[in-house]
C-alpha cells in the first residue's frame, strides 16, 4: 500500500468520501438546521472547528491516552471544542444560536467526529490527521450549505435573507419543514449516486478500451 499524504487526505473527505453525500454520517444536524443558508453555515464552521481542533490534540497525545479509556478521553476533548464554539456563537451571533438550539452542544456525540478520531487521528501523525480533518470539515460544511440555501431559495424565495424572486413567489413553504429536508436529501443523495455510477462506468469503459488496444 502507498504512504498517505496530505493532499489525498484533505480532497477525499471534500468529495470522493464525503460525510454526508457519500458515507451518509451526521445526518441529524444536516436535516435540523438546515432550513436557511444562515444556520447551515453556523452549524458547519461549528463543526469544522470542533473537527480540526479535536483530530489535532487526539493525534499530539495518541501516544498517552490509555487504550482502555480513549473513547472517553476522546468525548472530553470534542466537549472542550464544543464549548467553545457554543459560547463563541452566543456572543457573536446570538440570534443564530437560539435557533440552532441544543444542535450545537449535540456535536459531541456527532458519530462523524468520534469517528474520525477513532480511525483516523488515533492512528496517524498529526499533519495526516488535520488535513483529514480540513477535508472532512470542509466536505460537511459544502454538504450543510448546499441543503440550507436549496431549501431556504425554494422555500421562502431568498438566500441569507434576501429576496430573489421578488413579492409574487410563490414559496414551497415545505422545504422549510422536515418532509421537504427529507425530500430534498434524498434527491441530492440520489444525483451523487448517479455520478458515482456514471464515473464507474466511464472508468469501465476506458479499461475494457485500453485492453483492446
Amino acid at each position: 500500500m502507498p504512504p498517505k499524504n496530505a493532499y489525498d487526505e484533505f480532497t477525499k473527505g471534500i468529495w470522493k468520501e464525503n460525510p454526508v453525500f457519500v458515507q451518509v454520517l451526521g445526518m441529524c444536524p444536516m436535516l435540523a438546521v438546515t432550513n436557511s443558508a444562515i444556520n447551515a453555515i453556523a452549524m458547519g464552521f461549528a463543526t469544522f472547528f470542533v473537527l480540526v481542533g479535536s483530530s489535532t490534540l487526539v493525534s499530539l497525545f495518541k501516544h498517552w491516552i490509555p487504550k482502555q479509556v480513549r473513547i472517553s478521553c476522546y468525548i472530553i476533548i470534542i466537549a472542550t471544542f464544543v464549548t467553545v464554539a457554543d459560547y463563541t456563537l452566543l456572543a457573536l451571533i446570538p440570534e443564530v444560536h437560539k435557533e440552532l438550539g441544543a444542535f450545537v452542544p449535540l456535536i459531541v456525540v456527532n458519530c462523524m467526529i468520534l469517528g474520525r478520531q477513532e480511525a483516523f487521528a488515533s492512528k496517524h501523525p498529526v499533519g495526516l490527521a488535520i488535513a483529514d480533518a480540513l477535508g472532512t470539515a470542509i466536505g460537511f460544511l459544502f454538504a450543510l450549505f448546499t441543503l440550507g440555501s436549496v431549501r431556504e431559495i425554494l422555500g421562502n424565495g431568498s438566500l441569507f435573507g434576501i429576496s430573489l424572486f421578488g413579492p409574487h413567489f410563490e414559496p414551497w413553504v415545505v422545504m422549510l419543514l422536515p418532509p421537504g429536508g427529507f425530500i430534498m436529501l434524498g434527491l441530492i443523495l440520489l444525483f451523487f449516486n448517479w455520478l458515482k455510477e456514471k464515473r464507474a462506468s466511464m472508468l469501465c469503459e476506458a479499461s475494457n478500451l485500453e485492453y483492446k488496444i
